[in-house]
């Protein structure tokens, strides 16, 4: 996959090399030059100088052929802005965008743009919006049988139940993130756009519940 970035402070600049040793192309966006001095000699993707939401810069950096984009400058507003033309503009499916600021967390939710607060941020955290199928658990148990992980849900599941998901995929929904808020849900929650879904299931299970997330409910398969 290729994934382009949007600043090369010490967040992307951590990103990118760690994305580039998974296997990914990166392209890596800062409109300091000196910054890409953080990515070392080793790496091996593209510098682009610009400004990371200028629709040319980004065609520089690949966004057209681009499977995810994470904005981590240091201005709330420029990694939004940038994050929404990723998405709405070149149909990126996986973006994330870095804030400093959390009480905007629930604007940017509502805009469809999952956000990391910096206060929350770590690698893990990021890499899990990017590359939600590929995300190390959240938690694994002692004996390694069951784990705790962030499952990507497609539209499909929007409206849908918490109890019908749960059937279909014999797992545990453990709590859902929505517009920046962890919560416990019932019988009767109805997973709406932007939720991120945390699941109880065993190791063995990833696969076969990841490919019922993607695909959406049973009956609309048919």
């Amino acid at each position: 996959m290729h994934i382009v970035i949007m600043g090369c402070g010490r967040v992307g600049a951590a990103l990118a090399r760690t994305l580039e040793q998974r296997g990914h192309t990166v392209a890596i966006i800062d409109r300091d030059p000196t910054a890409f001095r953080r990515l070392g000699s080793a790496f091996g993707g593209r510098r682009v100088e610009g400004v990371g939401f200028d629709r040319d810069t980004l065609r520089e950096a690949g966004i057209e052929e681009a499977g995810a984009f994470a904005a981590v400058s240091s201005g709330d507003n420029s990694n939004i802005i940038a994050a929404r033309v990723a998405r709405e503009m070149f149909g990126v499916e996986n973006v994330a965008a870095r804030i400093y600021d959390p009480r905007r967390a629930e604007v940017y939710q509502r805009l469809g743009i999952p956000t990391v607060a910096t206060v929350r941020w770590t690698a893990d955290q990021m890499l899990r919006r990017l590359l939600p199928s590929g995300a190390e658990p959240l938690w694994l148990d002692p004996t390694g049988g069951v784990q705790l992980a962030e499952v990507q849900a497609s539209a499909a599941w929007v409206g849908h139940r918490v109890s019908r998901l749960q059937q279909e995929t014999g797992t545990r929904v453990a709590f859902i993130t929505r517009l920046g808020e962890a919560m416990l849900p019932t019988s009767e929650t109805v997973l709406q756009e932007g939720d991120l879904v945390h699941v109880m299931m065993r190791c063995d299970q990833v696969g076969d519940v990841e490919a019922v997330f993607s695909r959406g409910p049973e009956e609309e398969r048919r």
